[in-house]
């Protein structure tokens, strides 16, 4: 066994609404042990501008039309990780070695191959003293992946550590959905992709129809009745659409549009509805091979805990397929992300391969990740 880095993961994801940060021991190859997570909310502020700034990047072009605005707002994010890295630090005894910084995501087309990304390494390291990991999409895509989704080495880590029998996908809903299908604990064998919108669609129709940031547990969804003509409509578009042959999505892959006529409770079912029918149909499609086998589906991310969801996607699911939380195997599914990024960042720093040409479509098993020591 080599040397136990205890490593730092700091994740901000499309929900813009803050980090969560994990602090794990591993080798980076055979095991890992959580230390420490916890969810550092951003202010109103700040998570308004993440998603003024979100909306206005809706091409290549925008990000170098609005530039001062995102240094303004990367320096803003990097102080807020400066200050979530402190009180980490006051509150534990560990000796930090890394640090995985994933950043805010403000624009990512695979077929462009582009992934942004905002969050300032060299600052981060000054202000913290530490060795920061960032930049985890650059190396993939310069071989020929999509940059994402980066996780599936992780979620393989976890089955085996966790003992769960092949075969076994894990499925994170977080703003974007995606799956990684594990029937073997041989890396290369790892196939994975995104499915389709997540939380993405659902909280920013109650954001801009409400003063809430999301649908807790489903209940405005569930308080409405779903426009099958629309959502049938919306899913024809989605199945026919050059999108779906991505491996990788992002937000702006997709739109409110073909709800913008419905009343809040309406929109939310049918958007709800809508994302449980396309995770499933994609699912589905990237199992076929293998569809009559008894998939294991376990869920991670926030969208576990919007139950007209999960009721959503278990009523499409086929009969042998089983639906479980990871939570069931001692997992706690709000921290895969960051504990992924904690994980990435020691194979990182090792040289070792975190994408695969069966989860990103690299041509070869990539190493990925900047080291950057500036104090």
């Amino acid at each position: 066994m080599g040397k136990i880095f205890t490593s730092l993961g700091l994740m901000s994801g499309t929900s813009g609404d803050g980090v969560d940060a994990s602090l794990i021991s591993s080798d980076g190859l055979n095991k890992y042990s959580v230390i420490f997570d916890q969810y550092f909310k951003f202010d109103q502020n700040t998570y308004e501008k993440v998603h003024i700034l979100k909306d206005k990047i809706t091409k290549f072009e925008d990000l170098k039309k609005y530039n001062t605005e995102i240094n303004e707002l990367e320096r803003e994010i990097t102080l807020f990780h400066s200050k979530v890295v402190s009180a980490i630090i006051s509150s534990t005894n560990e000796k930090i070695d890394l640090i995985g910084f994933h950043g805010q995501t403000i624009y990512h087309n695979s077929s462009e191959k582009i992934s942004k990304q905002i969050g300032d390494a060299k600052l981060l390291s000054q202000l913290t003293e530490k060795v920061i990991i960032n930049d985890f999409r650059k190396n993939d895509i310069q071989n020929g992946g999509e940059g994402a989704p980066l996780t599936p080495i992780f979620h393989n880590q976890i089955v085996k550590q966790k003992n769960i029998k092949f075969p076994v996908c894990i499925l994170n809903i977080g703003g974007i959905s995606n799956v990684s299908a594990i029937r073997s604990l041989e890396s290369n064998s790892l196939k994975s992709r995104d499915l389709g919108p997540g939380n993405c669609l659902i909280d920013e129709w109650i954001r801009k129809n409400t003063k809430k940031k999301f649908d807790k547990n489903g209940d405005i969804a569930k308080a409405g009745k779903v426009d099958k003509l629309i959502l049938n409509q919306a899913i024809d578009n989605f199945e026919n659409s050059f999108v779906k042959k991505r491996l990788s999505f992002d937000r702006k892959d997709f739109s409110l549009g073909f709800v913008r006529g419905l009343n809040l409770e309406d929109g939310a079912a049918t958007l709800t509805d809508y994302t449980g029918k396309v995770i499933v149909t994609n699912l589905l499609n990237f199992l076929s091979e293998d569809k009559e086998k008894k998939w294991k589906i376990l869920i991670c991310g926030g969208g576990r805990k919007n139950k007209f969801l999960i009721e959503s996607i278990e009523k499409e699911i086929v009969k042998n397929f089983s639906i479980q939380l990871i939570d069931d195997y001692d997992v706690d599914g709000d921290y895969v992300e960051s504990q992924a990024f904690a994980y990435i960042a020691i194979r990182s720093f090792l040289n070792l391969p975190i994408t695969f040409p069966g989860t990103t479509g690299c041509k070869k098993p990539c190493s990925g990740g900047i080291i950057t020591k500036n104090f």
